[in-house]
């Protein structure tokens, strides 16, 4: 599983025509950089992956957007394993081309945009809102029960999915029935759902489909915080360290470690974590640090 989002960052050295050209200069990845290099905006991505009960969080900042951030990582991904989960809204710059992923969009950006004119169709998003309000506390009484992925599968498609068809019937009757202007604000939300209804409703085919990219979207907020801190990076290498840093202290906060302890576990144990670095992830370092202590 894998979820992906974009936000915005100042990095000074791409910062003009100068700066964009020199750092495709030292780009080995031309052909990336490229299509990138036409961009004037710069951006830093969040990709959260989740396996085996594990999170892994990466950041990484350029003027690529995150499906193509998101195509470079997968390429390392070992060619036998299946397609991956996607999760992420429904932008097409969110999609790694050629690479093929099993794609679902986040229903709470769905149900924002009802949120946002709920003051002015106070009944119609009532009833939007209402219906996916189902749909999350079906996914928490899941969370609740520990149910595997195939039992949760069930779960929703036995509790949500008569609910998401009524939606569904609902919303389109909007447009069918001429109760709501397609240009208006709630047509546009109603128009959303519609359009990404297959992506948006994965959790009621796939077994461990999430529901949205929210996990992804609080990643960001490190970045976010970030910026609002620092304000820019002044360098490509500056911005791919403080990639680096803020991927291993995010990474250890969402398997539980302490980041100022793992990072110096590693520092101790630099010669071990070069020849085996699969052993000193934050979810087992304390297991090997442990057995290296007993070993000495």
């Amino acid at each position: 599983m894998v979820h992906n989002d974009d936000t915005t960052v100042k990095i000074l050295e791409l910062m003009g025509e100068r700066g964009r050209h020199e750092a495709l200069a030292e780009d080995p990845a031309v052909g990336a950089a490229k299509q990138a290099s036409q961009r004037t905006g710069m951006f830093t991505t969040g990709i959260v992956s989740t396996r085996d009960g594990c999170k892994i969080a990466l950041f990484l900042s350029g003027r690529q957007h995150a499906g193509e951030n998101l195509k470079d990582v997968l390429r390392r991904r070992a060619v036998e394993l299946a397609s991956p989960i996607q999760m992420c809204d429904a932008l097409s710059r969110n999609a790694p081309a050629e690479l093929k992923t099993i794609l679902a969009n986040c229903l709470a950006h769905g149900r924002r945009q009802f949120v946002e004119v709920a003051e002015r169709f106070p009944e119609e998003c009532r009833h939007v809102l209402e219906a996916l309000s189902v749909i999350y506390h079906n996914d928490a009484i899941a969370r609740k029960e520990s149910l595997s992925a195939e039992e949760r599968l069930l779960f929703h498609q036995a509790r949500s999915g008569p609910t998401m068809e009524e939606l569904h019937d609902w919303l389109a009757r909007q447009f069918d029935q001429r109760r709501v202007e397609p240009n208006s604000a709630l047509g546009g939300a109603i128009s959303y759902l519609l359009k990404h209804w297959e992506k948006l409703t994965l959790f009621l085919r796939v077994a461990g489909a999430p529901l949205d990219n929210n996990i992804c979207e609080r990643a960001l907020k490190k970045a976010i915080l970030h910026r609002k801190n620092a304000l820019f990076y002044k360098t490509c290498h500056g911005a791919h360290v403080g990639d680096v840093f803020m991927s291993l202290i995010y990474t250890c906060q969402l398997c539980g470690a302490k980041a100022f302890d793992y990072l110096t576990e590693l520092d101790r144990h630099a010669e071990e974590l070069s020849a085996n670095p699969q052993d000193w992830m934050p979810w087992n370092y304390r297991e090997r640090s442990h057995q290296q202590v007993a070993k000495d």
